[in-house]
């Protein structure tokens, strides 16, 4: 498949000290944190491939959804822009909606904005259907974007990923028997698995959920594995054994912070002098951590975790938790 041209790849892989240090377990980090600025993280790799389908279609106006702080979103936002496109984000509202983060940066590239209620965020498609029926009768040529731009298409970003972290291995000289990655809506995950069961490498592919129970998260991730197959011109079936979807560190929910996770991305930052965020990287990271501590992924020699962005969810709320209003 084509795709834009966007990110800044391949993304470096370091070693950490932290997990040598204090499990004298060896782990590595891939600093997709760093494939841009305002679109920086996991989310650029599919866009570049979802935002290609939308100029072949000749499309004008990107419809996608999110929470209130989605770094999708902003991703879609902000390339939007750069493309002379227009974007509607319907996004689900918080207890508090302060105009920070994501939602600054979504309102400063212009991006028009529908906050929903929770109850209405849970079948989003008629009202995508009714939106996109308004902006077609508007002259628009509207393209809808799924939730983390997960689906056969954007993940495809994640198979360019893995045959990256291949060629890195042969620069590195050694193999990485496990990737560990987070995953929200799926579609990184499903990047990755589809590859290695295509490059016959037979890794241990782990994700850290932040936002659904496990067997939502693998009935997910299965949907968009299937969907991958019509572009691959592959035929391959995957089954529910083959996904390890982790679930214990979703905490009180997507987007929720506890003092304990922010201590350890505290930690973690004063000794690597790496930044996670409290939504995603921090929580798939802490989880990581602690499978490590209590003894599991005994099998595991070296381990890459995927640093997935997510920088501007450090909202007023979470650094005042961590730090006590100023």
């Amino acid at each position: 498949m084509n795709r834009i041209t966007i990110a800044n790849v391949p993304t470096k892989i370091e070693k950490l000290n932290f997990f040598n240090k204090h499990l004298n377990k060896t782990v590595f980090i891939k600093r997709d944190d760093q494939t841009g600025m305002a679109t920086s993280g996991n989310k650029i790799r599919k866009l570049e491939y979802l935002l290609q389908d939308a100029q072949n279609q000749k499309c004008d106006y990107l419809i996608t959804s999110g929470g209130i702080q989605s770094n999708h979103a902003r991703a879609t936002a902000v390339l939007a822009a750069k493309f002379r496109m227009k974007t509607l984000l319907i996004l689900k509202a918080g207890e508090i909606n302060r105009m920070e983060g994501n939602l600054f940066f979504n309102q400063l590239v212009g991006a028009k904005i529908k906050l929903v209620s929770e109850n209405e965020y849970r079948d989003l498609t008629p009202m995508i259907e009714e939106l996109k029926e308004e902006l077609i009768d508007s002259g628009h040529r509207p393209y809808v974007i799924p939730m983390g731009g997960s689906n056969g298409i954007g993940a495809q970003g994640y198979v360019d990923a893995y045959y990256e972290i291949l060629h890195q291995e042969q620069e590195l000289g050694l193999v990485f028997d496990t990737i560990v990655v987070t995953n929200g809506s799926g579609g990184t995950y499903a990047g990755l698995s589809y590859a290695n069961k295509e490059s016959h490498q037979n890794k241990t592919i782990i994700g850290m959920s932040v936002l659904n129970q496990s067997e939502e998260a693998v009935h997910d991730i299965l949907h968009v594995l299937t969907d991958m197959n019509q572009y691959r011109d592959n035929h391959f079936c995957f089954s529910t054994s083959e996904i390890n979807i982790i679930d214990r560190y979703i905490g009180l929910g997507y987007g929720k912070s506890q003092l304990d996770e922010l201590k350890f991305i505290e930690k973690f930052a004063q000794e690597e002098g790496l930044i996670l965020d409290p939504v995603y990287t921090g929580k798939a990271m802490y989880g990581l951590y602690n499978e490590l501590k209590n003894g599991n992924f005994q099998e595991s020699q070296n381990i890459l975790f995927i640093h997935t962005g997510g920088i501007f969810g450090w909202t007023d709320e979470k650094i005042n938790m961590l730090f006590g209003a100023v």
